[in-house]
């Protein structure tokens, strides 16, 4: 249990809420509900919510016993949390200890099980809707939804032809191997599609999953209001990760370098970590939320990532960046690891992480919002040299004639070349061009436009 010392430096969140009293019982009682159907909570009664100033409970030992009548009367199935009065100063806090509950999920009697089930969401909750509601039931019985039966299809509805390929250059892939992957199981005596077979391969799984697919979009600015480019990648999810990756790296910008008789590329967004956040968004989605895909919005100052559902219950932000790890998708995960898309179980985010710092990036963004989970990739917080007329003036020309060198673009713009190398330059370091040569001072050295840079 931690120190109440240390509880007070911290913002509410997933796992922390405080109350001044119990004034409001029904903020209290859901509280509690959404701390068990998560990854469980601590509770602080005495505490102000804003300031985290330390009022204290009046009569320690009515507070807890009115608490504890609260909980017994007013929460199904049964929950039995720990209550603990901790001395501060000359008074108490009730400290409220819930658990990950084996019985998820719990609801608010008066609300009943549809109306009354919530769940945490930072530091809020929200009603679950029925689709996390059986995602609760699921995880108590130990199943993940993409194991389910599809009972109305027969193991005709998977695609083996394109199964097979992907497998090839690990091994040859057998009808039956369907079953032991858990691509088909029995229902009822008879061999049929689970929900992650026909995810998967699924011949016309976008009939049966309209929303299983990637919507990508480009926009102009730091907002969404101005769309440059946008695709809907509807391939087998093993695919759909290269593709979705080729749409990024056409809409990012990159460097490239001459280094002796190689040619080498440096890209503003490290790529292996762009390729985990789609990897681990395609793997964790919630496939059981209708009209939600999975969304991928390349900015200009970031890219974000969203897929539908938020993690999965009982898991923290913070456990993921520390490397735990549960599967959503039990059948997706396995077979993307046989396909060594998925390296290591829960090592994704640490090499995220890793990657974006070695780039000089900020660590990646992890967070819950409503019903989703969001990855966002920021680029450095040094704000960019502006471009200014004479640079807008270099940049029309190299993109009208690309591979001109410093001479041809200081005649066109009426500098000398020392100044205009000087401009050229700038616009390397800020990624609207890409220099080819072996060094900054070879005369032979030719510019063009960046793969992905914008401009007017």
């Amino acid at each position: 249990m931690p120190e109440l010392a240390h509880l007070l430096t911290l913002p509410e969140g997933k796992t922390l809420e405080f109350k001044r009293d119990l004034s409001s019982p029904e903020k209290v009682i859901r509280t509690i509900v959404a701390f068990a159907n998560g990854a469980g909570g601590t509770l602080l009664i005495g505490v102000t919510d804003g300031s985290r100033h330390v009022v204290g409970v009046a009569d320690p030992t009515q507070v807890e016993e009115k608490l504890a009548n609260l909980i017994s009367d007013r929460i199904a199935p049964r929950l039995v949390p720990e209550l603990h009065l901790v001395p501060w100063r000359r008074t108490y806090v009730l400290e409220l200890e819930v658990y990950p509950s084996s019985s998820r999920p719990h609801w608010v009697k008066s609300e009943g099980t549809d109306a009354g089930t919530y769940l945490r969401v930072g530091s809020t909750n929200r009603k679950a809707d029925p689709a996390q509601i059986e995602e609760l039931r699921r995880l108590v019985l130990g199943r993940s939804y993409d194991e389910e039966a599809l009972p109305e299809l027969n193991p005709e509805a998977l695609d083996f032809r394109a199964a097979s390929e992907l497998f090839a250059p690990g091994r040859s892939l057998r009808r039956g191997d369907l079953r032991s992957l858990q691509l088909t199981t029995l229902h009822q005596r008879r061999e049929v599609p689970t929900v992650g077979g026909v995810l998967l391969f699924g011949l016309n799984r976008h009939e049966v999953f309209p929303q299983a697919f990637i919507r990508a979009g480009c926009f102009q600015g730091p907002d969404k209001s101005q769309i440059l480019d946008s695709a809907e990648i509807r391939s087998h999810p093993a695919r759909a990760v290269e593709e979705t990756l080729s749409f990024v790296q056409r809409n990012i910008r990159h460097a490239v370098a001459i280094r002796g008789t190689r040619r080498q590329e440096t890209w503003e967004f490290p790529l292996v970590a762009l390729r985990e956040a789609i990897i681990n968004a395609l793997v964790h989605a919630d496939y059981s939320q209708r009209n939600s895909p999975i969304r991928v919005a390349v900015l200009a100052d970031r890219i974000e990532i969203d897929n539908p559902g938020g993690l999965p219950p009982g898991l923290t932000i913070e456990e993921i960046q520390r490397g735990v790890s549960k599967l959503r998708n039990r059948v997706i995960g396995r077979v993307f690891h046989e396909l060594k898309l998925i390296e290591q179980w829960g090592s994704g985010v640490q090499r995220m992480t890793q990657a974006c710092l070695a780039a000089g990036l900020p660590e990646p963004k992890l967070e819950e919002i409503g019903s989703g989970f969001r990855v966002t990739f920021q680029l450095a917080s040094a704000a960019a040299p502006p471009v200014d007329d004479l640079n807008q003036n270099i940049l029309r020309f190299l993109r009208q004639h690309p591979g001109m060198s410093t001479s041809q673009v200081a005649a066109h713009i009426g500098r000398t070349p020392r100044a205009t190398r000087e401009r050229l330059n700038q616009l390397v370091q800020q990624g609207s061009l890409v220099a080819l040569g072996t060094s900054p001072n070879d005369p032979r050295r030719v510019f063009h436009p960046a793969k992905g840079s914008l401009g007017p």
